[in-house]
């Protein structure tokens, strides 16, 4: 007797990526653009969703937070170098924002319209991921299943940004594009990833 068939995998949506810093005319702080490099890729296979960054150049010239030896769900994450997605269906007004830190800790906030609601998601109560530092690079990479968030998981729309701090306390911030004239993460234009 055989088996039988088993269903086909879902297929799978990748698309790599290149950040670039927000850049001021005429800057106010030197940006460490020119020595770093942001770059990564994005995963969809059904529910799960994979991403990975990778930040390289001059990291002496960046403020990397230690690891931490138990890594936790902690807010403010966005005050130093942070990596973040931005997460939404098309059409409607809920998104979600992802806040993962070098030293491991995390945090996902929902908000119900364009910075309105802010709420960490309840859905959501550990989010593991892994980071590999090594002369030069740093590398965050995340899987996630977004069954909790989504039921249904029709059609997505994401944006991949970042927060680097330079050793003098400047933050730079990196993103997809930056649509408007000031850098701000929360513009649903500039979620340009469709999965």
């Amino acid at each position: 007797m055989t088996s039988p068939p088993s269903s086909p995998p879902p297929p799978l949506d990748s698309h790599a990526f290149t950040l670039h810093p927000f850049l001021a005319a005429p800057p106010v702080v030197p940006l460490p653009a020119a020595a770093l490099t942001l770059t990564g890729q994005v995963v969809r296979r059904g529910a799960e969703l994979q991403i990975g960054w990778r930040l390289a150049g001059a990291l002496e010239g960046v403020c990397l937070p230690e690891p931490a030896a138990l890594p936790q769900r902690c807010d403010d994450l966005w005050q130093t170098t942070c990596l973040e997605f931005f997460l939404a269906t098309p059409g409607a007004d809920a998104y979600w924002e992802v806040n993962l830190s070098p030293a491991g800790h995390w945090n996902v906030y929902r908000f119900s319209g364009y910075r309105q609601g802010m709420a960490p998601e309840a859905a959501l109560q550990a989010l593991p991921f892994r980071v590999t530092r090594t002369p030069g690079v740093l590398e965050l990479e995340l899987t996630c299943d977004l069954a909790a968030l989504l039921p249904g998981l029709g059609p997505l729309e994401l944006a991949v940004t970042a927060v680097v701090e330079q050793a003098g306390g400047a933050l730079s911030y990196w993103a997809l594009a930056h649509p408007g004239n000031a850098p701000d993460f929360h513009r649903r234009d500039g979620f340009q990833l469709r999965l």
